[in-house]
């Protein structure tokens, strides 16, 4: 656990280690911040860019859900960095306008279609990827679902869409990519929770949503020690954003909802 002194201002207090509790919370700037078992020790140096060799190096990042709100926005903010964008939408269309904006301000990004509930539509992704010659390096599990509902009563679609989404998708892109990095020796990989999966927190929200990001916050501790050297995973809780599912009211930008998933794919290595 860095000192304070160690982080920048508005990055202080928000990191826990995972090693040892795999359920805790620190929180800073309105954002929540999960560090899973197996990642690595977050200093000074992981507010810098790196050595000169992965300054260099233009790697990889695809992003699920990336199309609009908050995964767009990572996508936005990965390509100034010098990532190549894979941008994944399960609307192609949708993906091809967002994927625009970024292609005409100089941005390297190709649009594939991808839904993570769908195993078929995963496996083609990836694929795809990999007949055209593409290694992805960085994984960011964005799509998501808030399911609204009663365990106990009413229909029970809302914990089926929740699970295929929000727990199942990013379980099936880390089969699909993660074996890659792990041959590589690097790679990243970020899943995008809530504080509503946090039991801490009191699993508030949505019984579906809760319970689904909870699974997720587990998958992640589980995936970090199966990585194998060189890849880090990790995952966060973005706050409440200013996006189509957060609604207007809610008390972040799209871009403060990003940074912390930028910070976790650019960490250094230890």
């Amino acid at each position: 656990m860095p000192k304070d002194d160690a982080l920048p201002p508005y990055r202080r207090e928000s990191y826990v280690d995972m090693t040892a509790k795999a359920e805790s919370w620190s929180e800073g700037c309105g954002a929540r911040l999960y560090r899973a078992a197996g990642a690595c020790h977050v200093g000074a140096a992981a507010c810098a860019l790196g050595t000169s060799e992965e300054a260099t190096m233009v790697h990889t990042a695809l992003v699920t859900g990336g199309n609009r709100g908050i995964g767009l926005e990572i996508c936005r903010q990965l390509a100034r960095e010098g990532h190549a964008i894979v941008l994944g939408s399960r609307d192609p269309a949708s993906g091809k306008e967002a994927a625009a904006d970024l292609q005409r301000a100089g941005h390297d990004v190709r649009v594939v279609a991808l839904d993570v509930s769908d195993d078929e539509s995963v496996q083609a992704c990836a694929g795809d990827l990999a007949g055209a010659g593409v290694e992805v390096d960085v994984l960011v599990n964005n799509a998501g679902v808030l399911a609204e509902g009663d365990l106990l009563s009413g229909s029970p679609a809302p914990m089926d869409e929740a699970v295929a989404v929000n727990f199942l998708g990013p379980y099936r892109t880390a089969r699909a990519f993660m074996p890659g990095m792990t041959r590589r020796g690097w790679g990243r990989v970020v899943n995008v929770s809530s504080g509503w999966g946090s039991f801490a927190s009191g699993l508030e929200g949505p019984a579906a949503y809760a319970i689904s990001k909870a699974a997720l916050n587990a998958l992640t501790v589980r995936l970090a020690r199966e990585a194998g050297p060189g890849v880090l995973v990790n995952c966060m809780c973005p706050g409440w954003v200013r996006t189509r599912m957060g609604g207007a009211t809610a008390t972040r930008s799209v871009a403060q909802g990003a940074d912390t998933a930028l910070f976790l794919a650019t960490l250094p290595d230890d």
